[in-house]
């Protein structure tokens, strides 16, 4: 069933990859310069990017994750790269567009597409055979167009202008404007266009870059830490300003490795919380490449111990294999049942569920808040631990205080943070119902690019409030 579905992915994305690279290749090279060898140049680094983005989905799964860091971050970061290029190659194309029906409006000339004028794409047309190379006009396959300003000015004067041409060219030859500006518009359409195409590839490379390092800096570096005070229903006097660190979404794999842990561990250690919970999507591979990472879990420290549980990525690498595996790592793994925190004088319950979507995917144990709850008495303090915060409302319903969730990454970078806060009613951070809370993490490492702009990682320290 994984095996299915990483198939679907691919048949999904490589299209899109493609797509994307080739419009890349018009907009940055093609457009840019009628230099063959410039568009060659181009071509061949479009080709290897895309190829090689296309294959890391399948590099990174099947090799050992030692030998596939270095392809991985560089690929994905290109990959992160690249949506920024388009954004900003949109954002530029639309200034010009607007900026050229201001200019028509006023009877101002104005040039809108980056096409190269008069200049075919020498790496994509087929190109004609002695004289009749400069007789035929072509279609470049990268867009760029052959517009030839004679036959264009010619149409203008129409038919008329052929019977009176043997009078009017003394006439042209002595006073010259007619036909200067004739010859001499397409030069300079043909510089103008081009200067333009130019500074937009410049500002939108420029644009990319500087988001992109940005957004690899703020992943990279260590997660903020957000303080969060919640009052919890029937938690004891005696546990006012208990405190929980709250991880998610952290994904070792390919790029996450030890060193990450290793800083993550320290900086939750130095919180000195009672109890630490990590919801889900903990791993990206599987136990036998990235169990000496993420054996760094072990080195936490709290009053009360570590409890974890699965997010939708831990069954792709198999969720029975990694809870085994965190067990032996003194991480307690909570798969739809629930624990008491405290002593007989003062405690509540720590309620965890397996991925919401983990049934509707068909694996054999998804989540079951009917079976974690049993035998719980409703009237005492709750927090579940839950990975998605699709079941809040549901979990709430069934008296749970407070619910620890992720998965959402907040959108992780921008324009996704857009997306997600569109698609999802609680996308990050703190939601209240009555007395009910919901705490939904931006997550504390990422997926895909490491890239975090506009939703920074985050561990955060909850303070239950009796």
């Amino acid at each position: 069933m994984v095996t299915a579905r990483f198939v679907l992915f691919a048949l999904v994305t490589a299209p899109a990859t493609v797509a994307v690279h080739v419009y890349l290749y018009r907009r940055l090279f093609a457009a840019t310069s009628e230099h063959r060898a410039w568009r060659r140049v181009g071509m061949g680094v479009m080709t290897v990017l895309g190829t090689l983005l296309v294959l890391s989905w399948s590099v990174t799964r099947f090799l050992p994750m030692d030998s596939t860091f270095a392809v991985a971050t560089a690929v994905w970061t290109w990959m992160g790269m690249a949506i920024y290029l388009l954004l900003a190659l949109g954002v530029l194309g639309t200034v010009r567009k607007v900026t050229a029906r201001i200019q028509r409006s006023r009877g101002e000339p104005a040039v809108v597409e980056s096409r190269v004028v008069g200049t075919a794409d020498p790496v994509f047309q087929a190109h004609a055979v002695g004289g009749s190379a400069q007789a035929g006009g072509t279609l470049a396959a990268t867009g760029t167009e052959s517009i030839s300003v004679a036959q264009e000015a010619m149409a203008t004067r129409g038919h008329g202008a052929a019977a009176t041409r043997t009078e009017a060219a003394p006439v042209a030859m002595a006073e010259g404007p007619v036909g200067a500006t004739s010859a001499s518009s397409a030069p300079v359409d043909v510089e103008r266009r081009r200067f333009l195409a130019r500074a937009t590839a410049g500002g939108a490379v420029l644009a990319a870059g500087g988001v992109t390092g940005f957004g690899m800096w703020s992943a990279f570096h260590p997660p903020v830490v957000n303080e969060v005070a919640v009052k919890l229903p029937g938690l004891p006097k005696a546990l006012d300003g208990f405190s929980i660190v709250h991880l998610s979404d952290i994904h070792v794999g390919p790029v996450i490795r030890r060193r990450f842990m290793d800083e993550l561990v320290r900086r939750c250690n130095a919180l000195r919380p009672d109890l630490v919970c990590i919801t889900g999507d903990l791993v990206d591979g599987h136990v036998a490449s990235l169990a000496p990472a993420v054996s760094a879990l072990s080195e936490l420290k709290s009053r009360h111990g570590t409890y974890f549980v699965t997010g939708n990525h831990e069954y792709y690498w198999s969720d029975a294999a990694w809870a085994e595996a965190l067990e032996r790592m003194e991480v307690q793994v909570l798969r739809n049942r629930h624990v008491r925190i405290g002593d007989t004088a003062a405690s509540f319950d720590l309620v965890g569920v397996d991925d919401w979507s983990a049934g509707k995917m068909g694996f054999s144990q998804g989540y079951d808040l009917a079976a974690a709850t049993a035998g719980r008495d409703s009237e005492r303090a709750s927090v579940l631990l839950a990975h998605q915060p699709s079941n809040w409302k549901v979990a709430a319903q069934e008296g749970m205080g407070l619910q620890l969730s992720g998965h959402t990454h907040g959108g992780q970078f921008f324009p996704f943070t857009l997306a997600v806060s569109a698609i999802w009613e609680h996308d990050a951070g703190l939601f209240s119902e009555g007395d009910r809370n919901l705490y939904v993490s931006r997550g504390t490492g990422f997926w895909g690019p490491p890239l975090r702009v506009g939703a920074p990682p985050e561990i955060v320290r909850v303070t239950l409030l009796a």
